[in-house]
């Protein structure tokens, strides 16, 4: 979600749902020409489409950073499917909600996944190297 005006503010919503602990990152910006309430709190409230549980809510902290205004919450999933997120935003000068559907993955390998990802196209770069080193050896040892 980028860009969705609810209560006094314009919310962008950033997720990593992964099975275990999923992230979700809140982006709060004023809209043009206001300031943000100072005492604007998120909170988030997670279910599977299936219904199989009811929504858990999780308060999302506010991270200290210069240049905007940001939320972070860590919340648990326990299973692979479909979930529904309500961001759910109140301060004094109002609040409101947005929902959005998120799939929930399974959690990658951490560090390796870089790693295990780029290892086709490293081996690649390689194969043609070696082929560019030894067809340039061969023009060396030919005569012209």
């Amino acid at each position: 979600m980028v860009d969705k005006m609810i209560g006094p503010c314009l919310v962008s919503v950033w997720a990593d749902p992964d099975v275990g602990i999923g992230t979700y990152y809140i982006i709060l910006e004023p809209p043009e020409g206001a300031a943000l309430p100072e005492d604007v709190s998120v909170e988030i409230g997670v279910q599977p489409i299936s219904g199989r549980l009811a929504e858990a809510r999780h308060q999302a902290k506010r991270e200290n950073l210069r240049s905007r205004v940001q939320f972070k919450a860590e919340i648990p999933f326990d299973a692979q499917e479909r979930w529904l997120t309500r961001i759910i935003l109140n301060s004094s000068r109002g609040g409101g909600e947005a929902t959005v559907e998120v799939d929930v993955t399974p959690p990658g390998y951490g560090r390796w996944d870089l790693l295990l990802y780029l290892f086709p196209f490293l081996a690649v770069g390689f194969l043609w190297l070696k082929a560019f080193l030894r067809r340039r050896s061969h023009s060396k040892a030919s005569p012209g």
